[in-house]
């Protein structure tokens, strides 16, 4: 096993790959876990990005998850912290 830890961007690089030689889900989940071990993805997280590419959707970076984002000023985390 290799002592690489894969993030989400690079594991979906090669769900990409898995997705264009048409390797099913178990044979993807089984290649992956074979090389990453517990930071392997699903079965079910497969068949997700499988729709997200026959969509033609090949993006792998994470997506911001909508909403507005957070914003605080140094002073009031400093004020929080005292």
């Amino acid at each position: 096993m290799s002592v690489y830890e894969p993030n989400s961007c690079h594991l979906r690089e090669v769900l990409i790959f898995c997705f264009n030689m048409k390797k099913s889900a178990a044979e993807a989940h089984r290649m992956l876990s074979n090389i990453y071990g517990e930071a392997a993805i699903s079965k079910r997280t497969w068949h997700k990005w499988v729709q997200h590419f026959k969509n033609g959707d090949f993006h792998v970076e994470d997506q911001h998850s909508g909403g507005r984002e957070k914003v605080f000023e140094d002073a009031e985390l400093k004020a929080l912290l005292n």
